[in-house]
């Protein structure tokens, strides 16, 4: 179970660098929103979905 914790925890560590880098390059760009909109709601629903999933997985731990 920890394992899967630990899993859990790095997929969110790389999806939060590349949201942080990512959402601010693409309101910088012009026009690249519209075409992007999609994808960075749907990266930001996963993300929260991790979150929740952590933290849910991290309960049964301890």
């Amino acid at each position: 179970m920890i394992l899967i914790t630990q899993i859990l925890v790095f997929i969110l560590i790389i999806l939060s660098t590349i949201l942080i880098v990512g959402i601010p390059v693409t309101l910088a760009s012009p026009g690249e929103w519209e075409k992007s909109k999609n994808l960075i709601y749907t990266s930001v629903g996963i993300w929260t979905g991790l979150i929740v999933i952590t933290g849910i997985v991290n309960s049964f731990i301890a």
